[in-house]
C-alpha cells in the first residue's frame, strides 16, 4: 500500500512539473560589453512547439535607435532555416544569447524587402523594466529576484502607456518593429474591411485568419523561444497575436521585444502556441499559428515588449448573442477584452460580423433588438431599438454595429470610473423586408388652446414602399404653460437625443452612473414623439432637468458653469408624449405651433 501512495506521490509531482512553467536562471549581458563581431545565437520556433537555434553575428549597436537611451543591437542570422525565411512575423521576442548570457530580444527588421536576415535586438535590460513597472511596494520588497534587479541597470518612469502609433506613414522607416498581426479567425473579409481602418486608429493592423485558436492542451511547459499569443477575442470569434517568449521565471514572462498595442496595463489572456509552417516571403513572411491552451495573462504592454504573469485568470467581457427569425435561433458565444480603446471596436467588429454571416442575411433586412450591457454596481444598460438599411448603402448589421460600439463608447469615455463590464446579452429578431417610415407630415386643427385643453396632433407616416399610415396622438397643454407661442415638435427619437449632444456643454465629461442614466433615458427609434417647447430656459446638470426656470435662478446657476456638468437650453421641454411602439424605424420632425391663451 505505501508503494501504491509512493508512485502516485511522484506521478502527482511529475503531472504539477509539466503544468508549471520552465524556469530559468540565465545570466545576461549589458549592452555596453557587446561589440561587433561577436557570435552567439537565437531561439524561435520554426514548426511545432521546441525551438530551434539559429546563429547570430553582431553587426554593431545603434544608440538612441529606439527612442531617448534605447539602444538596439544589430545582428545578422545565420541557419539554413532562417536563411530562406527570413526575419518574419512572429519571431519578434525570440531570445538573443552572446557569450552564452541573455542580451536581448529580436524586435526589429531592416527594409521592406531585404535579403539578407538581419535584426534589430532590443537589450534585455530594457524589457527587464516592465517587470518593475508591475509590482507594488510590497511585491517589490516581497519579490526581488537577482536575475532580474542586478540586470536592469536604470529605472524607467512609471506611464499610463497610451501612446499609440498614428495610423498613417508618410516617412521611410528603415528599422520597424517586426510584425505581431492581429489574427481575425471566423471573421468575413468584409468585416475586417469595414473595421480595418478603426483597429488601425488604435495601432491595430488586422490580418485574415491564418490559424485558429484551438484552447487544446499543450503539455510541452513554456520556454524561452516558445510561441506564445495574447488574445483580445476568443469564442466562436477570435482575435489573436503571437510572438515569441524572452525570458521566463516561475512568476512571469517577457515577451516580444517591442509593445503589442503600448496599453500600458493591460488584462489579456495569454496563451501556449503551437508553429503550424513558417512561410518564406519578400513581402509579407509570417508563422501560421494554432493557439492552445491558457497559461496566463498578460498584464504590460509596454515600449520594449509585453510582461505575462502566470496562475491569474483575465477579466473578459463575455458576451451572448442570439439571432432569431430564420430556420431556427443562432447563437454566438465569446469573450473580448475589456479595455477602453478596443472593446468597443471589438464589439462593433464581432456583431457586424455575427448578423452578416448568417445565411439568413441579406439587403433589405430589419433588426429588433432586444438585450443588455451590466456593468458591476450600477443599473444595467437597456437596448431596444430597430435597424435598417441606410439611404447611403450602409447595411442594417452595420447600423446595430456602430450603434452599440457608441453606447459602449460612452461608457468607458468618463474620467472618473473605471467601468467593469460583466456581461453583454443581445438578442435579434431578423425581419426579412424594411421596416422604415418617414414623418410626411404632422398638423393640428386648433391654433389657439388653453392651459389643460387637449388637442389631437394628427401624423402621416410614409414606409419604404408601402401604404400611408396615420397616426393620431392626443396631446395635453399643461395647466402650468405660460401665455404666448408653444411650440409642438413632432419627431423621432434620435432628433431628440441630438438635440441635447450637440449643446456646446455636452461635450463634459460625466460620471459613470449619470452617463448609464442618460443611456437609458435615450428615446427609441421606432415611436413618434411630441414634444412641448416653451421660451424659458432650462438646465440639464448630468442627467437631472430643471426645466422654466425664472431669469433670476438662471443668472445664479449661469455662474455655477465652470464646476458643473451643466447644459442651459433656450427652451424648456415641458411635456412629452409618445406613441405606443410601431414596427417600423421613423425619421423625420417637424415644428407646429399653438397660441395658449
Amino acid at each position: 500500500m505505501r508503494k501504491v501512495v509512493l508512485a502516485l506521490l511522484v506521478l502527482g509531482l511529475s503531472l504539477l512539473t509539466i503544468s508549471l512553467p520552465a524556469q530559468t536562471s540565465q545570466p545576461t549581458i549589458p549592452v555596453d560589453q557587446i561589440h561587433a563581431g561577436m557570435r552567439g545565437y537565437a531561439l524561435t520556433v520554426f514548426e511545432g512547439v521546441k525551438p530551434e537555434s539559429m546563429d547570430v553575428e553582431v553587426l554593431g549597436v545603434l544608440h538612441n535607435a529606439n527612442g531617448p537611451k534605447g539602444d538596439i543591437i544589430l545582428v545578422r542570422l545565420h541557419g539554413t532555416k532562417v536563411e530562406y525565411t527570413g526575419v518574419v512575423a512572429g519571431m519578434s521576442g525570440s531570445p538573443v544569447y552572446l557569450n552564452g548570457k541573455l542580451a536581448g530580444a529580436l524586435a526589429f527588421r531592416i527594409g521592406e524587402f531585404s535579403k539578407e536576415p538581419i535584426a534589430g535586438v532590443t537589450p534585455i535590460a530594457d524589457m527587464l523594466e516592465i517587470n518593475a513597472l508591475d509590482k507594488s511596494p510590497t511585491e517589490e520588497a516581497a519579490a526581488t529576484k537577482p536575475s532580474v534587479s542586478n540586470v536592469a541597470g536604470k529605472t524607467a518612469a512609471p506611464g499610463d502607456g497610451t501612446s499609440l502609433p498614428a495610423p498613417t506613414q508618410d516617412f521611410a522607416n528603415y528599422l520597424k518593429p517586426i510584425e505581431t498581426p492581429l489574427v481575425f479567425n471566423g471573421f468575413s473579409d468584409d468585416t475586417v474591411r469595414r473595421f480595418a481602418g478603426q483597429f488601425a486608429a488604435a495601432g491595430v493592423v488586422p490580418v485574415m485568419g491564418a490559424g485558429s485558436v484551438s484552447g487544446d492542451k499543450q503539455p510541452e511547459p513554456l520556454e524561452a523561444g516558445s510561441a506564445v499569443s495574447a488574445i483580445l477575442v476568443r469564442g466562436d470569434m477570435d482575435i489573436a497575436a503571437t510572438c515569441t517568449v524572452t525570458y521566463i521565471d516561475p512568476q512571469r514572462l517577457l515577451a516580444c521585444g517591442h509593445p503589442l498595442l503600448q496599453f500600458g496595463s493591460v488584462d489579456l489572456p495569454m496563451n501556449k502556441a503551437q508553429v503550424l509552417a513558417t512561410l518564406a516571403s519578400p513581402l509579407n513572411a509570417f508563422k501560421i499559428v494554432n493557439t492552445t491552451e491558457q497559461a496566463g495573462v498578460f498584464v504590460q504592454d509596454r515600449h520594449t515588449g509585453i510582461m505575462g504573469v502566470f496562475n491569474k485568470q483575465p477579466d473578459m467581457i463575455p458576451v451572448t448573442l442570439t439571432i432569431h427569425g430564420g430556420a431556427g435561433a443562432k447563437e454566438f458565444h465569446y469573450e473580448v477584452l475589456n479595455n477602453a480603446r478596443l472593446s468597443p471596436v471589438a464589439i462593433m467588429a464581432t456583431v457586424f460580423n455575427a448578423l452578416h454571416g448568417v445565411n439568413e442575411y441579406g439587403e433589405e433586412i430589419t433588426y429588433r433588438l432586444n438585450g443588455s450591457i451590466d456593468v458591476k454596481g450600477f443599473p444595467q444598460v437597456g437596448l431596444k431599438n430597430m435597424f435598417v438599411p441606410a439611404e447611403n448603402g450602409q447595411p442594417a448589421a452595420m447600423s446595430a454595429a456602430l450603434s452599440l460600439g457608441e453606447r459602449f463608447g460612452r461608457i468607458y469615455d468618463n474620467p472618473y470610473n473605471a467601468p467593469a463590464v460583466k456581461s453583454v446579452k443581445l438578442d435579434f429578431d431578423l425581419v426579412r423586408e424594411r421596416r422604415w417610415a418617414r414623418l410626411e407630415s404632422a398638423r393640428t386643427d386648433v391654433t389657439e388652446a388653453r392651459p389643460g385643453d387637449e388637442i389631437m396632433v394628427e401624423t402621416v407616416l410614409a414606409p419604404y414602399r408601402g401604404e400611408r399610415v396615420v397616426r393620431q396622438i392626443p396631446v395635453k397643454i399643461p395647466t402650468s404653460a405660460s401665455k404666448g407661442t408653444l411650440r409642438i415638435l413632432v419627431s423621432d427619437g434620435e432628433t431628440l437625443d441630438r438635440v441635447g449632444r450637440t449643446n456646446p456643454a455636452f461635450g463634459r465629461k460625466l460620471d459613470l452612473a449619470s452617463t448609464i442614466a442618460l443611456l437609458n433615458k435615450e428615446h427609441a427609434n421606432n415611436r413618434l414623439y411630441v414634444s412641448l417647447l416653451e421660451a424659458d430656459p432650462e438646465a440639464r446638470v448630468a442627467d437631472k432637468v430643471m426645466p422654466t426656470l425664472p431669469l433670476s435662478v438662471m443668472n445664479v446657476m449661469d455662474g455655477m458653469r465652470g464646476n458643473q456638468e451643466m447644459i442651459v437650453s433656450a427652451e424648456s421641454s415641458v411635456d412629452e408624449t409618445a406613441t405606443p411602439p410601431l414596427d417600423y424605424v421613423v425619421s423625420g420632425a417637424q415644428l407646429l405651433t399653438v397660441t395658449v391663451k
